[in-house]
């Protein structure tokens, strides 16, 4: 809504998750190779779509959350990512964020925020101990391959938004000199 006010046009990607599942990939604690491999090439074609028609693209769940998650699970189930598997969806994470975003938004998980189950939501969701290693992995991937990102805490919701906004119209009034 900020960057809309500004005269930005603005698009929104998202549900690249959902999707894996309705095509039968599966997700949470059961992520695969294969469906993390999915999900970032999903993402991947839909931020490009997107590109077409708008000057920012807000990425709902970014390449490195899906290698977040993917990792997680494997954490959940006590299993090591083969070296390979594990290099080959680095390599796409990283490709699918190049040229590097604008701002990347992470959000740092709250447990003490509690969460409410949802009619068709996986109940992987609302497990604590994995949603932690999401988390915690997310934010591992973001720092080892120095990707450039604003952390937002549950309570610097808006102040982050205003930041990010702040970014993006520099940004483009800087492109645009």
């Amino acid at each position: 809504m900020e960057l809309r006010a500004t005269g930005t046009t603005v698009a929104r990607t998202g549900g690249c998750a959902k999707r894996a599942a309705e095509l039968g990939f599966p997700k949470m604690t059961r992520h695969t190779t294969q469906s993390t491999a999915w999900i970032i090439n999903a993402t991947s074609a839909a931020t490009l779509e997107a590109e077409l028609a708008s000057d920012v693209v807000i990425v709902d769940r970014t390449p490195y959350d899906a290698l977040a998650y993917y990792l997680a699970a494997l954490q959940h189930r006590g299993e090591r990512p083969d070296p390979e598997e594990l290099s080959r969806l680095t390599g796409l994470a990283q490709l699918a964020c190049a040229p590097a975003p604008a701002v990347f938004l992470a959000t740092v998980l709250d447990p003490q925020l509690p969460l409410a189950a949802h009619p068709g939501k996986d109940p992987d969701w609302t497990d604590p101990a994995f949603r932690r290693g999401v988390d915690e992995q997310l934010h591992q991937l973001l720092n080892a391959h120095h990707v450039p990102h604003l952390q937002v805490p549950a309570d610097a919701h808006a102040a982050t938004v205003e930041s990010a906004v702040q970014t993006i119209t520099t940004q483009a009034a800087w492109s645009a000199a």
